[in-house]
């Protein structure tokens, strides 16, 4: 017998799936709602069988659709793994892969890694959500994003976390200030000086405040942001100096901006990898995630007189 059904009833019915919504599956295969609705009871009329039990406010799998969900799963990974396993194929393929990312690392970080990926995958489209630590987690736990980037945090037990890297909190200066000469510099000389800071909506803040603890600022900082990034923006305007994760600094030869080893204490956040736990990546996001994995050496921060690694 003869099976009437394509991958595209079975992508839609994947995304459907995942998403717990006709409108966001949808969305997320970029088709209209009334094409999708097709692709479903085209995909039903098939098997002769109902997939999903719907009402005006949810969208839920029957007993056949729950047994026939892993099963299509593992039809299409093993199909995209075929594909992108066969170099001639790889470069043509299709797809996208999301990842949620924390800005102090999508500025700088994440550009190399995608631009690498887009080299080999091409037709691939990456969505990057730079959004806050809290947000990075959501994302992952509710299918969002298909990888988080993060420093460590207090993840939900539906999570795993892969360390990649530990990024030290450096200063960040202009290379005309008083500091730029220094070989390191305390914290306590750090709150002698006007300095930017990240507000108590960042992990970073939080995560500060926990390791300086014993430590009481001089001086209120002149101002504060949301985002690293922001607050990077503010030092080399001549704001004032910032404490910054490495990660977060430009690659050496910046016109303007240097970093300078901060000490006493030094302070580190665990950066890294969070997966939602016994779920298997798609082969993009895999190829994502091997990439990323590969280049998670921090980039050369801005040089000063002593090198931040």
């Amino acid at each position: 017998m003869a099976i009437n059904f394509d991958l595209n009833d079975l992508q839609a019915f994947r995304a459907v799936v995942e998403k717990g919504s006709f409108g966001k599956a949808a969305e997320a295969i970029h088709i209209s709602q009334p094409a999708l609705s097709r692709r479903i009871e085209k995909l039903e009329d098939a098997l002769g069988v109902k997939l999903f039990e719907r009402t005006t406010r949810r969208v839920s799998l029957t007993m056949v659709g729950r047994a026939f969900a892993p099963r299509a799963e593992r039809l299409l990974d093993d199909l995209d793994d075929a594909l992108l396993g066969i170099s001639d194929v790889a470069s043509t393929r299709l797809g996208h892969v999301t990842i949620a990312c924390v800005p102090s690392a999508a500025y700088y970080f994440m550009p190399r890694v995608v631009a690498r990926y887009h080299q080999l995958y091409p037709k691939i489209r990456v969505r990057v959500l730079d959004a806050s630590a809290h947000d990075v987690h959501d994302a992952v736990v509710s299918g969002e994003a298909d990888l988080g980037l993060s420093f460590m945090g207090n993840l939900d037990v539906g999570l795993e976390f892969e360390l990649l890297v530990q990024d030290t909190y450096v200063l960040a200066c202009r290379r005309d200030h008083a500091l730029a000469s220094r070989e390191g510099v305390t914290w306590s000389e750090f709150f002698e000086h006007d300095y930017i800071a990240v507000d108590k909506t960042s992990g970073n803040r939080f995560l500060l405040d926990q390791a300086l603890i014993h430590i009481k600022p001089a001086r209120p900082s002149v101002c504060e942001t949301r985002h690293v990034v922001t607050m990077l923006g503010l030092v080399e305007a001549g704001l004032g100096i910032a404490a910054a994760p490495a990660m977060a600094m430009p690659t050496a030869g910046h016109p303007i901006l240097m970093s300078v080893p901060l000490t006493a204490p030094q302070v580190i956040r665990s950066v890294g990898l969070i997966k939602r736990r016994g779920r298997t990546l798609t082969p993009a996001a895999l190829e994502l995630e091997r990439l990323i994995v590969e280049m998670k050496a921090l980039p050369p921060s801005v040089q000063g007189p002593t090198a931040v690694h």
